[in-house]
């Protein structure tokens, strides 16, 4: 990149996962994005106050790769809700499964900042959260799923379902039997999930 062009935070992130795809994060310096771009690290820090808060930015702009699809199932209409709330699910996990091993890097960062309770990973939480309570809310309506909180119950999903899509657990996705397991927890929630016939 030409140090003549006109420097944005759309152009650092960008170099900022260049970077952090090339080192990783524990290696990743500013100096090092700074270096990319052609400019002293001082100029970074004008846009980004610390290095945290450029990992942060990194993160969150990376999340949207996860969320966005998510969203665009939580969206769709029509047909079974419970089959939608899996698709959602599958999605979710699947998206995790294959950044971990394909996009490991930036799969290490997001792991590393959300070990910590920091607003764009409570956003992000929040956000899929509330995808799960639209799945859910329209499940209620129909009477395809049983009359209750949709929020409670889209907030204990995601809670129950950590243990095959929260980060901290990645090591465990190997294990050959995780999709039977999750196949056992789903249907066991599932029978939570449905209206009585």
């Amino acid at each position: 990149m030409a140090s003549d062009l006109p420097l944005t935070k759309e152009n650092i992130l960008d170099a900022a996962e260049q970077v952090l795809r090339r080192y990783g994060p524990d290696k990743t310096s500013v100096v090092d994005v700074a270096r990319v771009l052609k400019v002293s690290h001082g100029t970074i820090y004008r846009h980004y106050p610390s290095k945290a808060a450029l990992r942060e930015a990194v993160t969150e702009r990376w999340l949207h790769t996860l969320s966005d699809p998510l969203e665009a199932i939580a969206r769709q209409t029509g047909g079974s809700e419970l089959q939608r709330l899996r698709h959602w699910y599958d999605t979710l996990i699947q998206s995790k499964r294959r950044y971990a091993v394909e996009d490991a890097e930036m799969f290490a960062m997001y792991a590393a900042v959300s070990a910590k309770p920091i607003p764009i990973i409570t956003e992000h939480i929040r956000a899929m959260n509330e995808q799960i309570a639209s799945i859910i809310r329209r499940g209620m309506d129909s009477g395809e799923m049983a009359a209750g909180d949709p929020v409670t119950t889209a907030r204990a999903l995601f809670n129950a379902t950590s243990y095959f899509h929260h980060p901290a657990h990645a090591a465990e996705w190997e294990n050959g039997e995780i999709d039977r397991c999750f196949d056992e927890v789903w249907t066991l929630l599932c029978r939570g999930l449905q209206a009585s016939s």
